[in-house]
């Protein structure tokens, strides 16, 4: 059988631990053996982003603009404790951080849905997309350990020399201290990005912050959405018989937890990052979650929403088997495939993208799966390792 042939490289991002593990089983099993796989390959494992001062990650995140389509593995964020074991030069930030601020687009979260495995929240029958804003917030923050006590102030000196000070807060003793920012210009990319895929999708779109507390911060986000909304898409909700609405945060959870889904929720960068979590895991696991940044300019990053399995790639180095969940990793790829296939006119391409996913929802549909599924399936489930839930998935391919 001849090999689908590509176009364009994909940008590839490889990662770290047990995902960097399933990484290349995936593709040896399910991709090589069908496609003729071309990849601007980029290591983003934690050593070798210290070893180039992470500039291997900007690289890849240009190369992603360049080319416009990438497929990331995921990574490690290191805290103290990464610092220490893999003997770091620093802390480095989020890659997904650095990524997200040179793409600025928008992430889409959305749960894959197998039968026989129903939601946490007895209500929800459809898909609930996450869209999280992709800058800024915590993840460019700037913080502190305030030694003792004193006075805290935000200052912004303008070009013109001229001051604007607020103070924080008056110290009477140790604390802690953090800055944050945003741009406008990124919440009018975030907004777009969100107002473009509902519709592009024929779904309702839900948008939430803080604003009553947050009287200047998450207040603009609100006002740039209206200003948008009215500006550019009213018209084309209406026509397309989909809605646009702002609520605060607590009340868009309580709305969430009572609704049936089948909607897009548009989150901050940091209210998105923990809903997605709660969103993937009421649906049935984290690494059954899509996640694509969408960027304005029209690039497009792929990736699994869950982290990289630090517990199962601990027991892999012992040479003991894992029933590591890969769906979330496989449809990174899929999505990615497609989109490449999409953007280079290889129809080829795409269906090879449907039928890997096909394949890998049929697998689990007949009772194979991997563990955390298996605890969660509602029938008669056999759970099997990584590989011979990839080995399931590929003799489906084949025939």
């Amino acid at each position: 059988m001849s090999k689908i042939q590509m176009k364009t490289p994909l940008v590839e991002m490889d990662g770290d631990e047990m995902t960097r593990i399933l990484w290349a089983w995936i593709k040896e099993k399910l991709i090589e053996p069908f496609v003729d796989l071309k990849t601007e390959y980029y290591d983003l494992g934690l050593k070798h982003r210290d070893e180039t001062d992470d500039q291997v990650t900007v690289d890849s995140a240009n190369a992603a603009k360049k080319y416009g389509v990438a497929v990331k593995c995921a990574t490690i964020t290191p805290n103290a404790q990464r610092v220490e074991e893999y003997q770091l030069k620093q802390m480095w930030k989020s890659p997904n951080g650095t990524i997200r601020a040179i793409l600025d687009g928008t992430v889409f979260r959305s749960p894959i849905l197998v039968n026989g495995v129903r939601p946490t929240v007895r209500t929800w029958k459809k898909p609930i997309t996450i869209a999280r804003h992709a800058y800024g917030d915590v993840y460019r923050n700037a913080e502190m350990r305030v030694p003792g006590a004193g006075k805290a102030e935000l200052v912004f000196t303008g070009e013109d020399g001229k001051e604007i000070r607020q103070t924080v807060f008056d110290f009477r003793g140790p604390g802690v201290l953090q800055g944050m920012h945003n741009l406008d210009s990124s919440i009018v990319s975030f907004a777009h990005s969100c107002f473009q895929y509902a519709l592009s999708v024929r779904q309702d779109l839900w948008f939430s912050t803080k604003d009553t507390i947050s009287k200047t911060y998450d207040h603009r986000f609100k006002d740039i959405f209206a200003e948008i909304y009215e500006e550019n898409y009213r018209e084309a909700f209406e026509k397309a018989g989909i809605t646009y609405f702002y609520t605060l945060i607590d009340d868009a959870v309580a709305r969430v937890v009572r609704s049936e889904g089948g909607f897009i929720w548009a989150c901050k960068n940091y209210d998105g990052d923990v809903m997605s979590d709660m969103v993937a895991t009421a649906f049935g696991s984290l690494a059954m979650m899509t996640s694509v940044l969408v960027s304005p300019n029209g690039q497009f990053e792929y990736e699994a929403a869950h982290g990289t399995v630090t517990r199962h790639y601990y027991r892999y180095l012992k040479g003991e088997e894992t029933s590591t969940n890969p769906v979330a990793t496989i449809f990174a790829w899929s999505g990615a495939l497609r989109k490449r296939g999409e953007l280079d006119d290889v129809p080829d391409l795409q269906a090879f993208a449907d039928r890997l996913e096909k394949a890998t929802l049929d697998t689990i549909n007949s009772g194979i799966m991997t563990k955390d599924l298996a605890l969660l399936y509602e029938g008669d489930a056999k759970a099997v390792s990584s590989c011979e839930f990839l080995d399931e998935i590929a003799g489906r391919m084949a025939g």
